[in-house]
């Protein structure tokens, strides 16, 4: 039976290099290779930036007046044409394609003038046979007065009978009045021509104010009338034509702030397809009636750009302005996203604050709040404007802590 000193001495470790397996020792190699590994890891995150999205502070005295009342809206065009022809035909030619500027009188379209110039001939044929009678009417009128002065003469010299000469005077009066009768004819003659000449006018379709064609509807080989179509297979128009100079903004203001709104008031307007930009206007006119079904009226805007970037049918973002006071001072501050403030938690107490971006590094800047305006808020103290401010701040992001604009991330 084994003494206890050898059951001891089974159950001792030996740490003595040459005692150690080339397993175990692996072991412990590839162990320490991943706490390194790991450690790197940890140490990279820890130094890597924070990716942040960032806006730059505008000074307030550059913001212009408070915003009254925000609404939405269409860019329109008080001057848009269906462009059709007088006339029912077949469309001979079309010359518009969609983006094409014309100007006033311009030929959009011919439609086949067979028909028309047929009937154009026909007049000026009806014209030249009445011309011709009344050419031969004016002859024999003139050899009727002078048979009856010779009548009237002879007489006088009792040459000739009272019944003869009568008979003289009968024809002259008669082709008098033949005479008159064909220069009505030949006037009829000349409106039926100038009418003729006016429909084969017709067969050319001409643009009725200066624009751009927004809409091609015809095709060479399909018929064209100024009714509506039946059946749907005629055309009630060539194209679609709007005058860009008389584009505005119809926006739809709730009817319980509509006092707000006033004739001539500014406004500022932002389209949907560029929200960077800014367009300066002034409001036309309030359309002196309510949509019953939305409860809404409808202001209208005119805008003091002319860009061709502005078209029909954009969606729109109206702010109308407040009165802006000579007078008073210049607001002070900044205006930064309403996203870039981290509210206070209520607790310690700490106020409103921004991070602002400087040098790589994030900076904890408290301030002062003041008005809202169009998804922006004024910074009353703090902020001069000019600074790079951190836009939705990511959770747990501590005043020193390494940052890296969005745009600027590799």
């Amino acid at each position: 039976m084994s003494r206890p000193e050898d059951l001891l001495r089974d159950l001792r470790i030996d740490r003595r290099p040459e005692a150690r397996t080339p397993a175990s020792r692996r072991k412990w190699v590839a162990l320490a290779v991943l706490g390194a590994l790991v450690l790197a890891v940890l140490a990279w995150h820890a130094t890597r930036p924070v990716v942040v999205d960032t806006a730059l502070a505008r000074p307030a005295a550059e913001a212009g007046p408070p915003t009254l009342l925000d609404a939405s809206g269409f860019v329109t065009a008080r001057r848009i044409a269906t462009v059709s022809s007088k006339v029912t035909g077949r469309v001979a030619e079309v010359l518009i394609e969609e983006g094409m500027k014309v100007e006033e009188g311009q030929l959009l379209a011919r439609l086949d003038p067979t028909d028309a110039r047929a009937q154009l001939e026909l007049a000026t044929a009806q014209l030249a046979s009445s011309e011709s009678q009344l050419a031969e009417a004016r002859t024999q009128l003139a050899l009727a007065e002078t048979t009856l002065a010779r009548q009237q003469e002879l007489l006088g010299r009792r040459l000739v009978s009272q019944a003869a000469y009568d008979q003289a005077r009968a024809d002259r009066d008669a082709r008098a009045a033949r005479l008159a009768s064909l220069e009505k004819a030949v006037e009829v003659a000349r409106e039926q021509r100038a009418l003729a000449l006016i429909g084969l006018e017709n067969t050319e379709i001409r643009a009725p104010f200066s624009g751009v064609i927004v809409a091609k509807a015809a095709q060479p080989g399909e018929m064209v009338s100024p009714l509506s179509a039946g059946g749907g297979f005629t055309r009630t128009g060539i194209g679609t034509l709007v005058d860009m100079d008389s584009l505005e903004v119809n926006v739809d203001v709730n009817e319980a702030y509509i006092g707000r709104v006033q004739p001539k008031m500014g406004v500022n307007a932002v389209l949907n397809a560029y929200p960077d930009w800014t367009i300066p206007g002034s409001v036309i006119a309030i359309v002196p009636t309510a949509d019953r079904s939305k409860a809404t009226v409808k202001v209208r805007i005119a805008l003091d750009s002319r860009d061709p970037r502005i078209v029909p049918d954009m969606g729109v973002r109206v702010s109308f302005l407040a009165p802006v006071d000579p007078e008073a001072p210049p607001p002070s501050g900044a205006l930064v996203p309403e996203a870039a403030i981290v509210r206070a938690s209520g607790e310690d107490g700490a106020r409103p604050a921004v991070f602002v971006l400087e040098e790589g590094r994030v900076r904890r800047v408290e301030v002062a709040l003041g008005a809202e305006a169009n998804a922006e808020r004024q910074v009353t103290a703090g902020l001069v404007g000019g600074e790079t401010v951190v836009v939705a701040p990511p959770p747990g992001l501590r005043d020193g802590e390494r940052a890296v604009p969005r745009a600027s991330r590799r």
